[in-house]
């Protein structure tokens, strides 16, 4: 049955044959690409998701398949919601994941809202994952091809919004994807991936944060997690947890940032060994397997989208946070970053990891 689909088209090849296989299939496509920051001030590099290029293909794949497209303006929202979190999270001593936060606040909020006010049937995109349904409900499962695979950004997509989502490429591997895009004689076949944010320059993110807070850069004390000062850093904002080069301190052996304290201005650092922790605590919670009973469950943890995860215990709180106890070790659990939650291929949730106090 032919449906009407709004396809989130960014320019790349992922979406372009997404467009192109809703095309094929009979239904009524519309193009959407959004333009996120001013291009005009953008630093134009090769590997930079969202260049200005990137409005250029996106219309030109949708007038190869005779589709209509339009170009919305969301920068004010993107720098509300996704650059100033970007910055305000690096103040707060914390490592950002500015893809989740566009996902969750642009992406599939205000440009689901519009794909609705156009009266469309779902909202397509080219991201590596699966929508399966089971009984009646849609569950969100892993992509295919392990390497490709992107639900960890998709951990804060709500039931609603999954029920409204398609995936087309979850199925497919990326080699497979570009055999389809010049299967559609699209142009972008060979376009490389998006490898940067896109909105910071040359992957400098400290750049981004002193001019959007210009008082982020205050010195302060290295403290080694032994009770002995180091030194002097420059700022806190220069420093993530794990880190290891960079820090411009003679020490015998090699060390590690460990913690950063932003009441106290403190970079804590110290031996590989401190990086280890077992239990953290997620907020800001969002569960999708209402069908699952959480009473002692065990689920796979991933701290970071690279790695295949640690087996862990949960356990919810009454604050509704997850108390997350992982069965094996793990390395520089990072504030700010995510802890998404899996039974097998099927993401059950996740939340954002809190700083110690």
């Amino acid at each position: 049955m032919s449906k009407t689909i709004v396809v989130a088209m960014s320019g790349g090849v992922d979406s372009s044959v997404v467009a192109a296989m809703m095309h094929e299939a009979g239904h009524k496509v519309i193009g959407i690409t959004l333009q996120l920051y001013d291009y005009g001030n953008a630093v134009q590099k090769k590997g930079a998701c969202c260049a200005g290029q990137d409005i250029y293909d996106a219309k030109m794949v949708a007038d190869r398949l005779g589709i209509p497209h339009y170009v919305l303006n969301y920068e004010n929202l993107f720098r509300e919601s996704v650059i100033d979190d970007f910055a305000d999270s690096y103040v707060r001593g914390e490592t950002p994941l500015p893809c989740v936060r566009c996902n969750q606040s642009v992406k599939f909020k205000d440009l689901l809202k519009v794909a609705k006010e156009l009266g469309a049937d779902s909202l397509a995109t080219g991201h590596y994952v699966q929508k399966i349904i089971k009984n009646g409900h849609s569950e969100l499962h892993a992509g295919r091809d392990p390497k490709k695979d992107q639900s960890y950004f998709l951990f804060a997509t709500n039931n609603e919004q999954l029920d409204f989502l398609e995936f087309p490429l979850g199925v497919y591997n990326k080699e497979e994807t570009r055999k389809l895009a010049l299967k559609y004689g699209l142009e972008v076949a060979d376009k490389p991936d998006s490898q940067d944010i896109c909105f910071v320059p040359n992957g400098d993110y400290r750049q981004i944060v002193q001019k959007i807070r210009p008082n982020a850069l205050k010195p302060g004390k290295f403290i080694h997690v032994d009770g002995f000062e180091l030194g002097e850093h420059e700022g806190i904002i220069n420093y993530t947890v794990g880190q290891r080069r960079g820090l411009g301190i003679a020490h015998g052996t090699p060390i590690y940032v460990i913690k950063i304290d932003p009441e106290t201005n403190t970079v804590y650092v110290g031996p590989e060994s401190a990086l280890i922790k077992t239990k953290f605590t997620i907020k800001d919670v969002n569960w999708l397997a209402n069908d699952v009973d959480t009473a002692n469950l065990e689920v796979v943890a991933k701290v970071r989208s690279t790695t295949a995860g640690v087996r862990a215990k949960i356990n919810f709180t009454p604050n509704g946070e997850i108390e997350v106890t992982l069965l094996g070790a793990e390395k520089a659990i990072t504030p700010g970053q995510a802890c998404v939650l899996y039974d097998n291929t099927r993401l059950l949730g996740g939340g954002w990891i809190m700083r110690e106090g």
